[in-house]
């Protein structure tokens, strides 16, 4: 028996570079977050009743912000941080979790397709007052920032999946292409010989991440770095990219991989987990911003089944990549 397949893996602590679960940072997150400045301070001025009733309903044993926790909304940034939290059923804001589009990305909704947008309104109202070329120059502007505002929303959607049930299955953890699978010769969270299988992510394609099998977080691992084409071999090794290390719940305490990785375009990883955490098999755990790469590495054992290759079109949390069989 393997490393992969023995004895459950210790815990490792959390990444002291995961501060938050967006560690890349970026305009919109600090502009959120000097909302969320404004926003305590009405709360604490003028909504006291407020404040006092969240406070009675909230749970945890310490607060993982830099700054006070009023509210569900303030823990957003530090989910994966432990701490204070609340009950979706005492939580006011648990609906958003439902809209079908990302949480996490509903500030650069609002900030940057709402400004495309507005653009877009500005210029087809030009083109309703002026004549001449200028008319459609304003015309075919508007066009295109209304058309780059539609793909913003696209991009941040959040469709329903459900995933598979049958046992020993390993679903997709990212929407996008299968463009390579390679052997390793060993992995260091495997224990072993494994296989690497990369997706690349377009910016037309749904970004959140999920699991691709049922456990338990052992650890995550942070890297800076540079933000080269995810199709380039490369990037895989020089651009930031963050690592899940999971262990499977299904007795074998295999060691599996998911690593996020920028791209040119996508420079802002998401993450919301912390060790420890459990994991079933198609949920969510973060997502890449704007076009990127995610890789699943998993142990090579004589009953692992790949069940993809290259070329092929993927769906997070329902397309199966591989089968460990119903040991």
């Amino acid at each position: 028996m393997s490393q992969s397949e023995s004895t459950s893996r210790p815990i490792q602590p959390m990444d002291p570079r995961l501060q938050d679960i967006q560690p890349g940072g970026g305009v919109v997150i600090h502009l959120e977050q000097k909302w969320g400045d404004v926003r305590r301070w009405w709360l604490k001025s003028f909504r006291r009743g407020w404040v006092q009733r969240m406070e009675s309903l909230r749970q945890g044993d310490f607060n993982p912000c830099p700054h006070d926790v009023l509210d569900s909304r303030d823990l957003k940034f530090h989910q994966n941080q432990g701490g204070w939290y609340w009950d979706s059923a005492d939580d006011p804001f648990h609906w958003r979790d439902r809209i079908p589009f990302a949480r996490v990305g509903l500030a650069e909704l609002l900030v940057v397709g709402g400004g495309f947008s507005a653009a877009g309104l500005a210029f087809a109202w030009g083109g309703s007052v002026l004549t001449g070329s200028v008319q459609i120059i304003a015309w075919i502007a508007s066009a295109v920032f209304l058309v780059i505002a539609g793909l913003i929303a696209w991009f941040f959607r959040d469709p329903p999946r459900e995933a598979p049930a049958a046992p020993g299955l390993v679903v997709s953890p990212a929407d996008g292409k299968i463009v390579d699978i390679e052997e390793l010769d060993n992995d260091d969270h495997v224990g072993g010989p494994a296989i690497k299988i990369g997706i690349f992510l377009s910016i037309f394609n749904v970004h959140i991440n999920r699991a691709p099998v049922s456990g338990r977080v052992i650890g995550l691992a942070y890297q800076p770095g540079k933000c080269l084409n995810a199709l380039r071999p490369e990037s895989a090794r020089e651009n930031e990219q963050l690592a899940v290390m999971m262990e499977t719940d299904d007795g074998h305490h295999r060691g599996v991989v998911i690593r996020q990785i920028t791209g040119a375009i996508a420079r802002r990883i998401v993450c919301w987990l912390k060790p420890g955490d459990n994991l079933q098999r198609g949920e969510q755990f973060g997502m890449i911003k704007l076009g990127s790469r995610t890789e699943l590495v998993l142990p090579k054992t004589a009953c692992l089944t790949i069940r993809t290759q290259p070329g092929d079109r993927v769906k997070a949390g329902t397309s199966i990549l591989a089968d460990f069989g119903a040991e």
